[in-house]
């Protein structure tokens, strides 16, 4: 499906050369010929992309930037200037409104659609990203699997979960928490730099799960290397009297005292080694069936690679 441009502009032969260019590079095109137009198809819309006028009848295009700004519904969609005002604090109070980039007039229509095209990537690629460790998220985990899979190569698929991390977390408040994630996110960049080198790929599903990818060849490596950097410096991660009692006591919805061992990671490992896989997303799930399975031992760290093979 082709991504979704809104330009916005009080001058119609600018809007209408604006709207062929897209167009013929293979974009949709929403037209606006104000800012208060522009705000309310931006919010009812929601495009890829804004094309703002800055000089606009109403609402300029500063402002119309920081009300899509404002609107949750419309704060993540990058935004674009389009003006002839070329003065430094012009631009200073553009980017200041919130906008991704600055295009001044007259353009060259080839550089606009290649800005365009760049602001858009530059956008996808943060949403494919974890805010908090910067590790690829989902979207880009599944492209990784997929692109060694179609290549017919030999992979691996670690999917890394922390047992008993929600007992930290509610211990000690969300922000240790972050710290313990930002930890295991260490130590899995550094696992697979050291046995699987750039070949290797590691990403944040979410929470505390990871997925690392590699060749078969280096996946015990690299889950040991991980069990032994974790074990090693989670204990770093509690209070010096929780460390030391190797627990931490809570009490559940029902008000009864439990006890919570000091934090351990498992492994599930998954690979087409044995078994032929077309759909990464199968790979994945049966990585974390291995997974599931190590949790349900609650035997500290561990990982377990699935042997199957198929009939």
């Amino acid at each position: 499906m082709a991504e979704t441009i809104l330009v916005a502009d009080n001058e119609p032969d600018i809007l209408r050369f604006v709207e062929v260019n897209l167009r013929l590079a293979g974009f949709s095109v929403l037209l606006a010929k104000d800012g208060e137009e522009a705000l309310q198809r931006a919010v009812d819309e929601r495009p890829d992309l804004v094309l703002l006028d800055v000089m606009m009848p109403g609402l300029d295009g500063f402002e119309v930037c920081r009300q899509l700004r404002a609107n949750p519904r419309t704060s993540g969609v990058p935004v674009m200037f389009l003006t002839a005002r070329a003065l430094t604090s012009d631009k200073v109070d553009g980017l200041a409104a919130g906008a991704d980039d600055y295009v001044l007039k007259p353009f060259d229509p080839v550089e606009l659609v290649a800005r365009v095209r760049t602001t858009l990537r530059r956008s996808a690629d943060l949403v494919a990203t974890s805010p908090l460790t910067l590790l690829p998220g989902n979207h880009r985990i599944g492209e990784a699997i997929a692109v060694r899979l179609a290549r017919r190569a030999p992979v691996a698929v670690i999917y890394a979960d922390i047992n008993d991390f929600k007992a930290y977390n509610d211990r000690y408040g969300f922000l240790r928490g972050d710290g313990v994630i930002l930890l295991t996110a260490e130590i899995l960049r550094s696992a697979i730099t050291a046995h699987a080198g750039d070949d290797g790929f590691v990403g944040h599903v979410g929470g505390d799960d990871f997925v690392l990818v590699c060749a078969p060849a280096v996946a015990d490596a690299v889950c040991k290397s991980v069990i032994a950097g974790f074990d090693e410096r989670i204990r770093g991660a509690y209070d010096a009297a929780d460390a030391e009692a190797g627990y931490l006591e809570l009490k559940d919805r029902q008000g009864d005292t439990r006890r919570f061992d000091i934090m351990s990671i498992a492994l599930g490992v998954a690979t087409n080694e044995h078994r032929d896989f077309t759909d990464h997303r199968a790979l994945v799930e049966v990585a974390t069936e291995m997974k599931s399975f190590l949790k349900r031992q609650r035997g500290g760290s561990d990982y377990a690679i699935d042997g199957r093979r198929r009939e």
